[in-house]
Parts: structure tokens; C-alpha cells; sequence
């Protein structure tokens, strides 16, 4: 298979966040005297965007006062600003593989449902400048994934069609939006999911880490005219 953009998710495929997304979620529960939950039940409450997340956490009957969820999110949001960076960092062999791409002139962008402060702030932090041409969270104007507008303008701005784009992530969500744009769904292993779950919604690569890219799919830079 031979590509010529690569974008990814972030958390749970650039970047093991969970940690400090779970601290931040149960430290928003605990102002309000809420129940926290275990770091390990957050693989499954994250990917859809921080409001499906706190609609996942809080209590049913104030999950559905739509004005109670508003109200939490941001004030989860406060409290993630001050911990997105604690104890958040890349996923072994990461680094290597964007360098990798970066020196075959591959065009590679991010597209996450986390929300855009967030993303920015991560992105800014952990890796190198002008690594990726575009950075896109959760913003006005896009809908969230699996909707495929997000990857498909991503395709527009770099001058490549989706069916010649890799799409890299780590949920079930992520392998829907890369169907949804027509491109190509490379499932990671070592983020929040398990293999049954990215194989049942049509992962077509799987990496059980960022070595074998290369290995399992061809990237080849536009042609300059």
C-alpha cells in the first residue's frame, strides 16, 4: 500500500495521556462530591470529545441536564489546563517514526476530538516545531469525528485526496472516520483499545508499534510539477 499524508489521533496514538485526563475528569467529580472512577475505566469514557466524556462520568440524572453537563465541562476543563502535562507523554518509538516521515517530505497533520486548547497546548509542548502541518481538535465549525470532514479538509489543505492518506489511531472512532473519508485506517495497538475492537470496525493495518510502519506501508511524497 503506498501513501502520501499521514494524520493521526493523539491521545492513545501520538501521545499516552490517560493519566493525567483521568485526574483531571475524577478532580472535576470530586468538587462536587461526586464518585471518582479508576484510571482504567477512562479508555473507554475518552474519544468522543470532552462533553461525551463528562456525560460518561457524572452521575445519570445530571448527565442528562444539559446546563449541569455544560457547567462541568468546564470546569473539567479548568482542571485539566493545569494537568494535561503532568504525567502525559509519547508512546515509545513515536518521536523516530514522525522524524522518519518528516524526512521523506510526508505531509502529516493531527485530527482529535480532544479539545483544541488542549491539543494545541500538547502539541506545542512535545514536539518539534512545524512538525505537523495542522492541528485539529474539537472547534467550532467541524464535527467531531467519525464524521470524515475534519480528515477530509485536512486532505484539501495538504493537496492530497483521501484515498492516498493513512489514518492512525487507537478507537473504534477513529477507524469509522478513516472509513468515513475514504482513507486508509491504520490501527495502533498500544493506545486505549484492544485489537478486537479496531479489527471489528475495519482497521486494515495493524502496528503493534511504530517500527513496523515502514515494514507494512509505503509513503512516497508528491510529485513536484
Amino acid at each position: 500500500m503506498h501513501c502520501q499524508a499521514a494524520v493521526f489521533d493523539l491521545d492513545g496514538t501520538l501521545v499516552d495521556s490517560l493519566a493525567d485526563l483521568a485526574d483531571a475528569a475524577n478532580a472535576m467529580l470530586a468538587s462536587y462530591g461526586f464518585r471518582t472512577h479508576d484510571v482504567g475505566a477512562y479508555c473507554y469514557f475518552v474519544g468522543d470529545g470532552s462533553r461525551k466524556l463528562i456525560e460518561r462520568i457524572l452521575p445519570e440524572e445530571r448527565s442528562r441536564d444539559a446546563a449541569f453537563v455544560d457547567e462541568a465541562m468546564a470546569r473539567y476543563k479548568d482542571c485539566y489546563a493545569e494537568r494535561l502535562l503532568h504525567r502525559t507523554q509519547l508512546y515509545d518509538g513515536i518521536p523516530e517514526m514522525l522524524e522518519e516521515l518528516r524526512r521523506r517530505n510526508i505531509p502529516m497533520a493531527i485530527c482529535t476530538n480532544k479539545h483544541q486548547s488542549a491539543a494545541d497546548a500538547i502539541v506545542e509542548a512535545l514536539f518539534p516545531k512545524n512538525m505537523f502541518q495542522e492541528v485539529i481538535g474539537d472547534r467550532r465549525g467541524l464535527p467531531r469525528k467519525p464524521d470524515p470532514q475534519k480528515v477530509l479538509h485536512i486532505a484539501r489543505r495538504m493537496g492530497v485526496s483521501p484515498a492516498s492518506t493513512a489514518y492512525f489511531g487507537d478507537t473504534a472512532v477513529d477507524m469509522d472516520t478513516a472509513h468515513n473519508a475514504g482513507a486508509l485506517a491504520v490501527g495502533v495497538l498500544w493506545g486505549f483499545r484492544p485489537q478486537q475492537e479496531l479489527t471489528a470496525h475495519g482497521a486494515q493495518i495493524l502496528l503493534s508499534h511504530p517500527r513496523e510502519l515502514f515494514q507494512k506501508l509505503t509513503f512516497c511524497a508528491q510529485d513536484i510539477v
